[in-house]
């Protein structure tokens, strides 16, 4: 059975100049010809063109290809295993360069350019969720907030890092105890442990008002992707998020002359600033 030029690049999914240029050039000349000269293929010749696709999506080149079909016995197993070699040469190359673009994402979305050595030498258990990073970061990309907090973060030496994950888990161990003690989420020891918190975030990353704090904490009740920045899961304990939110509503009240704790916390926006272990935004 013959076959056409444009069926056989139908069939096979090439355009009519591909196989054109494979006649020009030796590679695929087809065994007939029509009456008024048209190209006409055989099933030998499309057995050929498979070959051909095959060794080309592999990355030969045609003059390889043409090697190769010339003394298939001799040639194919030598050249398939070099091409073997280079493709897992490419394929290390390329994990190295996706290690590169991830590291990269991670320090603009994170603002911590340390290695995966030194992020786990000083967090520990504190782990940064790219897809919560990508989110705040395109939400609150316009936030003064969040550019500060981004640039300070990305200013922090490992030491700076090593102190304030330490300060940040000395605070921690207080509230965990607070919580397990049952003192109450608006009792002066949760609210000064909330006012702690809020330090910390001035201290290290952004300048925090009590009502970005309460916007931060509303965070930390409603995605346990923001908590796990603060308390690392095997640290926490049932309804210790919303325990945090409540005394930092409280705190912010005290703060603001005595406003009511449970008001205000559903708005937010500037909390973006907030880019550390302790809330990242």
């Amino acid at each position: 059975m013959s076959y056409s030029v444009k069926q056989v690049a139908s069939y096979a999914g090439v355009t009519v100049r591909t196989l054109h240029h494979y006649d020009r050039t030796g590679l695929l000349t087809p065994g007939g010809r029509s009456r008024a000269g048209y190209r006409l293929y055989d099933d030998a010749d499309l057995a050929r063109l498979q070959q051909i696709l095959f060794y080309r999506e592999l990355g030969f080149s045609l003059d390889e290809i043409a090697a190769i079909l010339r003394d298939p016995q001799a040639n194919a197993l030598d050249h398939l295993r070099a091409r073997q070699r280079r493709l897992h040469e490419e394929i290390a190359r390329l994990q190295r360069l996706t290690e590169v673009a991830e590291r990269a994402i991670e320090v603009q979305q994170t603002g911590v350019p340390l290695t995966p050595e030194e992020r786990f030498e000083v967090f520990g258990e504190i782990t940064f969720d790219l897809s919560y990073a990508t989110e705040a970061q395109l939400k609150w990309a316009g936030s003064a907030g969040q550019r500060e907090a981004m640039a300070r973060a990305a200013a922090h030496t490992k030491e700076d890092w090593r102190r304030l994950m330490a300060e940040a888990a000395d605070w921690r161990t207080e509230l965990l105890a607070a919580f397990d003690r049952g003192e109450p989420s608006d009792s002066e020891r949760a609210m000064d442990l909330a006012e702690e918190h809020r330090r910390h975030i001035t201290r290290w990353f952004t300048s925090c008002d009590p009502a970005m704090h309460r916007r931060i904490a509303d965070d930390f009740a409603a995605d346990p992707r923001a908590f796990a920045l603060v308390v690392p899961p095997s640290q926490q304990r049932p309804g210790l998020a919303p325990y945090l939110c409540k005394a930092v509503h409280a705190n912010a009240a005290r703060r603001e002359g005595g406003e009511d704790p449970s008001q205000g916390g559903s708005a937010r926006g500037e909390a973006a600033g907030h880019t550390g272990p302790e809330g990242r935004r």
